[in-house]
């Protein structure tokens, strides 16, 4: 791969529907570009890629590379067989991993990059919210939509630029951000980090990526972010900030109030008391709001400002997303695929649940992440009522023998867990239907098709509702 080409006037993506990928075609297609692609099939995002002018076709084939093709674009997750990408290679056409891409469309402006094993999505997406609702029209590259197909990027007049920082396969090596934030570091992505300490130096690395006299803010609650801490404070040219409820935090969180499906949140910040809302529910939505909130007051906005227009965040597709209520049973997605992730959503559920039972559907998300992580998951679906486990999301990966849904089903059963195994995706909705009662939250969980779950069950809940 040449990742030192960054000819992108007329760039070709293979995946081009990809939640990472979409975003850089966006900028790339409003800025003017000749922008092509495929994915694997018809999907909203393909459809908003095509009304701003993007040529994009529906499976793989080399005679889907237009002539005159400057760069192909490609992620990780794109095998090195796809015919395309072998078609790129025989036509000396450059090939650029996606983070070169992102790394080349940041460049001039002050760059504001949102790392961590989790809630990166919103972090980022909550910046981009408040700080557009400031004026300040960043633009933005975003894991996730904000409310609409396509809304998950955004070329902006200003000098920012806010973008998700993946660590999955290190491509945040790439980028050289003048703030940085690090929410958490945990080991995850087994097939390309063998340990923690692993983890620990690409961390390591990112963080040496931040221009000097440019600033860290990390947490101060994680241990993985604590040592990471450790290792880099001091280092000359790096300011770093730290964010919690420790009593330690440079900027702390003094309290987070539940309010139904909001929160109120109290921080002490330059040594003032600063209250605003988080207009979605959980402990951890708000520790990411305070983050976002010191990230922003380290590029210069007044903290006030920022802190009410963060109450404009209403939430981003798949976190927590209301997708609508029947038969007096809410129908809430979450896109939590970690243990971490699961019990935070699930315990931000279980505040705005009160009274009602709190049901999952969960779809694991990889064979690797089940291999190593079945037991943390399964302790994690103990804090529902009631849970569905469907079979295994491969996404990119080939399965490992023995390893299945069943371990986690084993795992959340000896933690004392109501659970039982679906097999028959398509029986799902039916089976949460006939589960679910008034006042419950039915929690479709995880990283894959899951989310297609949703609106199924709430036709269901319909159907057997009294006078339907």
């Amino acid at each position: 791969m040449n990742d030192a080409a960054h000819d992108l006037h007329a760039p070709h993506f293979i995946g081009i529907g990809g939640a990472g990928m979409s975003g850089l075609a966006k900028i790339l297609a409003v800025r003017g570009a000749k922008v092509s692609g495929s994915d694997a099939k018809e999907s909203e995002t393909v459809l908003a890629l095509r009304a701003l002018g993007a040529e994009v076709a529906v499976g793989h084939a080399a005679e889907n590379l237009p002539a005159g093709t400057s760069s192909v674009v490609v992620s990780s997750a794109i095998r090195a067989d796809n015919p395309e990408l072998a078609a790129a290679r025989e036509r000396g056409i450059p090939v650029v991993h996606r983070s070169d891409a992102l790394a080349a469309l940041m460049g001039g402006r002050r760059a504001l990059a949102v790392a961590g094993t989790h809630g990166k999505t919103t972090t980022t997406s909550m910046l981009a919210v408040s700080l557009g609702e400031l004026g300040l029209d960043p633009s933005y590259a975003i894991g996730g939509d904000l409310d609409a197909p396509g809304s998950n990027a955004h070329h902006g007049t200003g000098d920012i630029f806010v973008a998700e920082a993946d660590e999955s396969d290190r491509s945040f090596h790439k980028y050289a951000p003048e703030v940085a934030i690090v929410l958490n570091v945990e080991l995850d992505h087994h097939a390309n980090y063998a340990s923690i300490e692993e983890i620990h130096q690409s961390f390591e690395t990112f963080v040496g990526r931040i221009v000097p006299g440019g600033t860290l803010v990390v947490s101060a609650d994680h241990e993985g972010a604590r040592e990471l801490t450790r290792r880099v404070r001091g280092r000359v040219g790096l300011n770093v900030v730290t964010v919690g409820a420790a009593e330690d935090a440079d900027v702390r969180v003094l309290s987070v109030s539940p309010r139904g499906m909001t929160s109120e949140v109290t921080v002490e910040l330059g040594g003032e008391e600063l209250s605003f809302t988080v207009s979605v529910p959980g402990r951890h939505y708000a520790h990411n709001a305070v983050s976002a909130l010191a990230a922003g007051v380290a590029l210069g906005v007044p903290a006030a400002d920022l802190a009410k227009a963060l109450g404009s965040y209403t939430g981003v597709r798949r976190r927590l997303q209301l997708k609508g209520e029947a038969a007096g049973v809410q129908v809430i997605d979450s896109y939590a695929h970690h243990p971490t992730e699961m019990a935070a959503d699930l315990e931000a559920i279980r505040e705005a649940a009160g009274a009602g039972r709190v049901l999952v559907v969960f779809q694991p998300h990889l064979f690797s992440r089940t291999q190593q992580l079945a037991v943390e998951m399964g302790d994690a679906l103990a804090m529902a009522d009631a849970s569905v486990v469907l079979d295994i999301y491969p996404a990119r990966e080939d399965p490992i023998p023995g390893v299945t849904s069943e371990l986690i089903i084993d795992a959340a059963r000896k933690a004392g867990a109501d659970v039982a195994a679906e097999h028959a995706f398509a029986a799902a909705p039916d089976r949460m239907a006939a589960l679910a009662k008034p006042g419950d939250l039915v929690l479709t969980m995880g990283a894959g098709d899951v989310t297609n779950l949703g609106p199924e069950i709430l036709a269901r809940l319909a159907d057997v509702a009294p006078g339907a």
